[in-house]
C-alpha cells in the first residue's frame, strides 16, 4: 500500500508524518524505516525508527531511488513500513511526473509486503489522476 500526504512547501507535511511514523511504531509487528534528506529530524522519531538520510547515497534519479528501495528490503525481511519525507527531492522527482514510480512503489509494496507513506509537496489538486486515491492528507 502506498498512501500520500499532499501539500505545498511548509503545510506541515512532514508534522504529520512524524507523528504517523510515531504513533505506527507503538502498534508495529516488524522495522520501521524513516527516508529523509537529512538527519534533522533525528530527535523527533521513536528510536525503534531507523532513519536513513537519502542524501548520503549517489542516488541521482527515478530508477535508483527505487533501486535504493529494493536493496533497503532485500535486506531486512521484517521490514513492515517505510516513510519517505519530502519524495519528491529523495526521488529526484522534482518537476517531473511522478506517476510511474508511485506505480513501481506499489508494486514493490505488493509483492514484499511493505507499505510506503509519503510525503508530497505538491496540492492535491496537482497531483496526477492516477495518485489521487492514494491522499491520506491533504494540507
Amino acid at each position: 500500500m502506498v498512501q500520500l500526504i499532499a501539500g505545498k512547501k511548509g503545510k506541515g507535511k512532514t508534522k504529520q508524518l512524524l507523528d504517523k511514523v510515531n504513533t505506527e511504531i507503538k502498534d508495529a509487528q516488524g522495522n520501521v524505516v524513516y527516508l529523509d534528506k537529512s538527519t534533522k529530524h533525528m530527535f523527533e522519531l521513536n528510536n525503534k525508527i531507523r532513519l536513513i538520510n537519502v542524501s548520503d547515497y549517489l542516488v541521482t534519479n527515478s530508477d535508483e531511488f527505487v533501486g535504493f528501495i529494493c536493496g533497503i528490503i532485500s535486506q531486512d525481511h521484517d521490514l513492515q513500513q517505510m516513510y519517505l519525507d519530502s519524495f519528491l527531492k529523495i526521488a529526484c522527482l522534482e518537476d517531473a511526473d511522478i506517476s510511474a514510480t508511485i506505480d513501481k512503489l506499489e508494486e514493490v509494496s505488493d509483492k514484499f509486503h511493505v507499505d510506503f507513506v509519503l510525503s508530497i509537496s505538491m496540492d492535491e489538486n496537482e497531483l496526477p489522476e492516477s495518485v489521487k486515491p492514494k491522499v491520506i492528507i491533504s494540507l
